[in-house]
């Protein structure tokens, strides 16, 4: 038993020092490691951070702990510094932006950037702050603060001076681009309903079409009530009151005779002389064979009936024939139809039609006369016309109301002046006048060849370098000098297109003209004029009532 006892107690013994050896080495190797890391950490040398401008320098202590202040001074001042000219370099890049009258200030800024730029640059300050590797000069550091903080401070009451003129600037700058913005939207809007406009203008109304075949339908129904008359010695009575009107457009036309008639004196000595093309023979005839004119005169005819009307002697029939001016017209595409938004409604093909040209051949469709009123399908008259018949012409071939107000409505809005010989005939500040109510003296056409100079105008403009298309240009060329001026309560214009007419000057007017896109008949109609066209429509006639005319 003794022994096992001493057995025991000298294996615990054995086991406490090899414990207490452990403990002694564990703590002399941290001693150890603690001394080396002590030693590496003072022996070690300052780092040196460069600016990436190679203008200042950071310089840490060996610790890494604190930097050095006078380093810290010197960037905080150096930041101020390169802060102010990226500031005074933004405002002379706005001033040569937007341009201002202020080229004093502009130059006070580009020499304020340089004066920054060229303080960093002083041998003195970059030997003693920024190319020094010993201990800064702290004199050379407050002389240099001393001169940015001046430099900074004039930088700022300079732009506090500048600033609201150019928060000005760039307010004008922005409304100059939303200007342009809109101007593009309202460009484009103006086009597009310039076009839609013209498709209308062009278009036959749904009415009008009824209006017509319902017609058409009563002739071929009722064919023995509609054989042609035997012609009237009326129609070729020269002390008589004869009008023409030329159209395609039944109900238009009966406007325009109801409206004489009814506006007449004497109307049994009134002759209607209506020209239609083929299509629309048939249906005149039988509105006024249904509707008849009481004591008043008709003669119904189509062009075809004329039969000197040939391409070979009419320029616009020949004209019809070129494939350009047919693509000008017919090809009509929105693209295309566009681009020149003012001269839209020259594009439009009644401008080439044959009824449109009808107007320059009347001695020769109307030999026998002596005096004949031209009237455009779109007029309503509202007082009696005889007085014209007695008008003297003072040798004239042409009564017209001219349509002159300032320099409005002169020559040069009409013919080409770029031209040499449109410059050489003609004055462009003479006054234009208007076709749709014109008083022709025959005899002093007859005399004038008129026809002949309108042919002549017409073969030179077959490229349209003369005149855009449309009949009142060569109008005013063939009868430039053989215009007698009419008063302007005959004839006032401009009801399919100005809202701003009077109406004291519209019920003034012996004829009113709804000339433009908005004709009376079509639903674009201005509405504050279209009452004044439709009182004169038979709303008693069956087919009217059948089509549904928007009266």
């Amino acid at each position: 038993m003794a022994v096992a006892f001493r057995s025991g107690r000298g294996g615990g013994g054995s086991t406490l020092r090899n414990l207490f050896k452990y403990r002694l080495f564990a703590s002399a190797m941290f001693t150890l490691l603690f001394i080396v890391t002590l030693s590496v950490l003072f022996s070690s040398h300052p780092s040196q951070h460069e600016h990436t401008n190679g203008n200042a320098y950071i310089h840490w202590s060996v610790l890494g702990l604190r930097p050095d202040p006078l380093k810290t001074r010197l960037d905080l001042v150096y930041k101020q510094a390169n802060d102010h000219i990226a500031l005074v370099n933004a405002y002379a890049a706005y001033a040569r932006k937007f341009k201002l009258e202020i080229s004093k200030q502009l130059k006070m800024f580009e020499d304020l950037a340089k004066t920054f730029s060229d303080l960093q640059s002083k041998p003195t300050y970059r030997t003693a702050l920024f190319d020094t590797d010993g201990p800064m000069d702290e004199d050379s550091l407050r002389q240099f603060e001393k001169e940015v903080k001046d430099k900074v401070k004039f930088a700022r009451l300079l732009i506090s001076d500048s600033k609201e003129s150019y928060d000005n600037q760039l307010k004008i700058q922005k409304l100059k681009d939303t200007i342009f913005s809109v101007n593009e939207l309202f460009v484009k809007a103006k086009k597009n309903g310039a076009f839609a406009s013209s498709i209308a203008a062009k278009s036959t109304p749904k009415s009008l079409h009824c209006l017509a075949m319902r017609l058409m339908e009563e002739r071929i129904s009722h064919p023995e009530k509609y054989r042609d008359d035997d012609p009237k010695p009326e129609f070729e009575d020269p002390t008589l009151y004869h009008y023409a009107i030329f159209s395609d457009n039944v109900i238009a036309v009966s406007v325009v005779v109801s409206s004489v008639i009814k506006n007449a004196k004497e109307p049994w000595k009134h002759v209607f002389h209506v020209v239609t093309d083929r299509m629309n023979l048939a249906a005149m005839k039988v509105w006024f064979k249904m509707r008849p004119i009481g004591e008043a005169h008709i003669e119904i005819k189509s062009v075809e009936d004329f039969k000197f009307l040939k391409s070979s002697y009419v320029p616009v029939l020949r004209q019809l024939e070129s494939v350009n001016l047919q693509n000008f017209y017919f090809q009509n595409r929105a693209e295309n139809a566009t681009k020149d938004v003012n001269n839209m409604k020259f594009r439009n093909p009644k401008y080439l039609s044959i009824l449109d040209h009808l107007r320059f051949y009347l001695p020769e469709m109307y030999p026998r006369l002596h005096r004949i009123l031209f009237l455009d399908d779109d007029v309503v008259v509202q007082k009696d016309l005889t007085a014209l018949w007695s008008i003297d012409m003072d040798g004239k071939v042409n009564g017209a109301v001219d349509m002159c107000f300032g320099s409005f409505h002169g020559y040069v809005q009409y013919l080409n002046f770029s031209h040499p010989l449109i410059r050489e005939k003609f004055n462009p500040k003479a006054c234009a006048w208007a076709f749709g109510m014109n008083i022709f003296d025959l005899d002093a056409w007859r005399r004038e060849k008129c026809t002949e100079q309108y042919h002549y105008w017409q073969n030179l403009n077959d490229d349209r370098s003369l005149w855009k298309l449309g009949t009142l240009p060569a109008g005013l060329a063939t009868f430039y000098s053989t215009t007698k001026s009419l008063d302007k309560s005959w004839h006032v214009v401009g009801l399919g297109y100005n809202p701003s007419i009077s109406m004291n000057e519209i019920h003034n007017a012996a004829v009113i003209h709804f000339n433009g896109n908005m004709k009376p008949w079509l639903d674009i109609a201005m509405t504050q004029y279209k009452e004044l066209w439709t009182k004169y429509i038979d709303s008693g006639m069956e087919f009217v009532q059948m089509c549904n005319f928007g009266m």
